[in-house]
């Protein structure tokens, strides 16, 4: 299992527009169309990385106990389908309604996106104001694949309810790790 840590986009950074395929209903989405109020989570997600799977379930929860809070929530998988098929956007439309995504799971498949905001890792989270500044980027929280440790989110949780209570976030924050993003040759 890879081991990839998160590059840390600098905090500050505006998020990169983009218009990609919403696997769920087969139609174009855009971040200026898909971001909320208060704030936006993006999630450099794929369908087989057993770092995604450990946290899916949680994934699922915290879009289910923050959108109600005006806190928009993205998926994105930017990886390569033609030597990883099983991260294919008619399966990623399956993953996501089996793991109750409340979500859109879009299909970055230029891979472009992914390098506009220079993911690494799957999963790697970065969480935007409300004028998609770059508040927050790295791990949901310190539990891995066999490690022990529960998945609560808290570390993404701490950053969400700071923005919403609009309290300083912690600027130490600790890298995702997880699979690889699969770029194309």
């Amino acid at each position: 299992m890879s081991r990839t840590p998160s590059n840390m986009l600098p905090l500050g950074t505006l998020a990169p527009d983009f218009n990609l395929l919403n696997t769920q209903s087969g139609e174009q989405a855009s971040l200026t169309k898909l971001k909320g109020k208060k704030g936006t989570v993006i999630a450099f997600i794929c369908n087989h990385c057993p770092f995604v799977k450990h946290v899916n379930p949680e994934l699922a929860k915290l879009a289910r106990d923050y959108q109600s809070k005006e806190i928009g929530f993205i998926a994105i998988s930017s990886n390569d389908v033609d030597n990883y098929p099983q991260d294919a956007p008619h399966l990623m439309k399956q993953v996501a309604l089996e793991e109750g995504y409340t979500f859109p799971y879009l299909y970055d498949q230029t891979q472009q996106v992914g390098k506009d905001y220079d993911a690494a890792c799957t999963p790697d989270f970065y969480l935007f104001d409300a004028n998609l500044k770059l508040v927050y980027r790295g791990q949901l929280d310190d539990s891995r694949p066999e490690n022990g440790i529960p998945v609560t989110g808290k570390d993404l949780r701490n950053a969400l309810d700071a923005l919403i209570e609009n309290r300083p976030i912690i600027e130490l924050q600790k890298p995702s790790i997880g699979c690889n993003i699969k770029w194309k040759k």
